[in-house]
């Protein structure tokens, strides 16, 4: 019996049958418009198909001009769409996997200048107005999304997945926040519906009954204006009707004000809004967000929240998945971390997604990691993220690995991480590279500083040793008063009751979460965060927001950051979790002042300028937290990591790095 035997149970569907119930869900990788987008997602998807996803779904592809996320055309319109298509589905089929095409059409949410939606009411995250569709024109965009399933059917797809959530158009007709139409496609829910009906008893009919029908329908929309609980589920019942063959749920518009997928967010923190519509229909119905391992996933199919999981991110992070689940390897399963710096983060950017913790993902023909011709002894100074990325492949490539570590335990910044609320999922990341050295023979010696001596006869010296917290040179700097974040993070010192934080980047803001939150707590469970941020769970009222609005809280300390620049604050944070930290700490009373000179500590506070004028800020405990130096004591080959670079830390770089450097070797 499979260790997850709910996860591995198949599922029939009209003319196929799921192995188990994993779906892959849709991410937009960035390559979609590429001239080489096509061979390169047919190489990542038939990753995962290998590794197991029973039904994998692409990301978006618009049925028209309109619905363009971005001015660069990923379209599934025409004939020559469906031939450039048509090496995905072949190579997935070939990988022994399905997969279906994602038919998005953005909106009001699209980035270009011909934007569409039922009203013409401009989003607050979109600078530009919609125009307000005609009759002829909704009508029009129904036939394209019909059009765009039956050359998806052309291009060998298995089916498709209307996309109906996350505050796109289908979305944006169906809620009053904007959809504020007088005809026969506004006003009560049933005409608001008729747009995602019309869609899907369309598509079914062109399509035939076995072409699978994926309908995302938004569970829970979390803005104000949206849909209740009553009205989700009459609409999961008329999609139903309509023909759809899967219901995957949806949680929160991109404008919602409360997050969704970030690290706050504990896992499968939302599979009881998929409940909800599973108690209404007999079709499946499929559960997402924040579900990132096997025995979450068992879990809630046993506590009968879905019938299926999505798992997005948890198949960048780990392609082999499923089938490292089927085998009942937990361990060596990679787990989504949820940071979203290399995959939602570079989408927004302009570049291709990948994995912070996986740097193969989105490079699967580029970064190839190939057994060595040539067996070399390589030692590795350092078990931070660059030196666990670089020893982990070069082992696994057959090299002879040492790797040498100062602290009692791997992981380097990462061990600082995983202290901070909502990023415990780090401890995840430093246990399932151990077990990937252990498993590739790679010698670990802890509690050992390298020395110069320890490195004579090896072929190749790689160092990754991190870097030195900075200590900016303040008249005082030395005062009692004074701790740095390390200490402060590792339990060494402790934070009175009022604080100054010196810098405001990543770390900076770490700080104040961790001392904000009783320097630490468990992930919060579902329940608790919905109370946090202010979700009705019963979703009586529009969107499923509390009309009580955000609780009050009772910070545990009263803190001021401060900063030399005058960026904003949070700038260099990511660009979709960055917010969640803002709010936080603004929520909390966190004071931020920029654009400061520091004069001098001393037993009165931090002494600053500010607009050439001088003030004296209170303070029981100043915190360090204004940047980095490179640690480089040794001499060596390679650098990589913070001891190349500091800058702000950046574990995506530096895991890219030492994953780069072992496939040379």
């Amino acid at each position: 019996m499979p260790a997850y035997p709910r996860l591995f149970r198949p599922l029939d569907l009209p003319g196929a049958r799921l192995p188990n119930r994993i779906l892959m869900g849709s991410m937009h990788t960035g390559l979609e418009a590429r001239p080489d987008g096509m061979p390169r997602l047919a190489a990542f998807y038939a990753e995962r198909a290998r590794g197991g996803a029973a039904l994998i779904v692409t990301g978006g592809f618009s049925p028209n001009d309109a619905g363009e996320l971005s001015p660069h055309r990923a379209q599934m319109s025409t004939k020559e769409d469906a031939q450039r298509h048509a090496v995905i589905p072949k190579t997935v089929h070939d990988a022994g996997g399905r997969i279906v095409l994602q038919i998005l059409h953005s909106g009001r949410y699209g980035f270009h200048q011909n934007i569409v939606a039922p009203s013409p009411i401009k989003s607050g995250i979109n600078p530009n107005p919609p125009r307000e569709m005609t009759a002829p024109e909704i009508e029009q965009t129904i036939a394209d999304f019909v059009r765009a399933a039956v050359l998806a059917q052309t291009a060998g797809y298995d089916g498709v997945e209307i996309m109906a959530s996350e505050g796109y158009l289908i979305t944006q007709f169906l809620a009053l926040r904007t959809n504020q139409r007088a005809d026969d496609w506004g006003g009560p829910l049933e005409n608001r519906m008729r747009f995602a009906r019309e869609i899907v008893r369309q598509t079914r009919a062109a399509t035939g009954p076995d072409f699978i029908i994926v309908f995302r329908i938004s569970a829970l929309d979390l803005v104000e204006g949206g849909l209740t609980g009553a009205e989700t589920v009459q609409l999961a019942k008329t999609i139903e009707q309509a023909g759809a063959t899967i219901l995957n749920t949806g949680i929160g518009w991109h404008e919602a004000r409360i997050p969704t997928i970030a690290q706050a967010v504990p896992r499968a923190g939302f599979a009881w809004a998929a409940r909800r519509i599973k108690e209404a229909v007999k079709i499946p119905v499929i559960a997402s967000n924040r579900i990132n391992a096997p025995e979450i996933a068992e879990e809630l199919l046993a506590r009968g929240d879905a019938d299926m999981v999505s798992l997005a991110r948890a198949m960048l992070s780990d392609a082999e998945f499923a089938n490292k689940a089927k085998a009942g390897d937990r361990a060596g399963i990679n787990i989504c971390i949820a940071c979203n710096q290399a995959c939602l983060d570079h989408y927004f950017i302009g570049q291709p997604a990948s994995c912070v913790v996986n740097p193969r993902a989105g490079r699967e023909s580029k970064l190839i990691y190939l057994k060595t011709g040539t067996r070399k002894r390589v030692a590795v100074i350092g078990g931070g993220p660059a030196g666990l990325s670089c020893a982990a492949v070069a082992g696994e490539r057959g090299h002879e690995v040492v790797l040498f570590e100062k602290a009692a335990e791997l992981g380097g910044q990462f061990n600082l991480a995983k202290k901070i609320p909502g990023k415990q999922e780090f401890a995840e990341s430093v246990a399932y590279y151990a077990e990937r050295l252990r498993r590739a023979g790679v010698q670990v010696r802890l509690n050992h500083a390298a020395v110069q001596a320890d490195l004579a006869g090896f072929d190749e010296i790689v160092l990754a040793s991190g870097i030195e917290p900075r200590k900016p040179a303040i008249p005082g700097i030395d005062h009692k008063s004074v701790v740095g974040y390390v200490d402060l993070l590792s339990g060494r010192a402790q934070a009175g009751r009022t604080v100054v934080i010196i810098g405001a980047g990543g770390i900076g803001f770490d700080v104040a979460v961790w001392l904000l939150e009783k320097n630490g707590r468990a992930p919060l469970e579902a329940h608790a965060f919905a109370h946090h941020w202010g979700i009705d769970e019963s979703i009586a009222h529009a969107g499923g927001l509390d009309p009580k609005g955000l609780p009050a809280v009772k910070p545990a300390h009263a803190i001021t950051m401060l900063k030399r620049s005058t960026t904003a604050f949070g700038s260099t944070l990511g660009r979709t979790t960055g917010w969640v930290h803002r709010a936080e700490l603004l929520r909390n009373g966190v004071k931020m002042l920029k654009g400061v000179e520091y004069r001098k500590i001393d037993d009165a506070g931090v002494h600053v300028s500010m607009d050439g004028k001088e003030s004296i800020l209170p303070a029981d405990s100043v915190v360090l937290c204004a940047g980095q130096d490179p640690k480089r004591d040794l001499e060596a080959m390679h650098m990589i990591g913070g001891a190349k670079e500091a800058g702000e830390l950046d574990a995506k770089r530096a895991m890219l790095e030492g994953a780069e450097l072992a496939a040379r070797l």
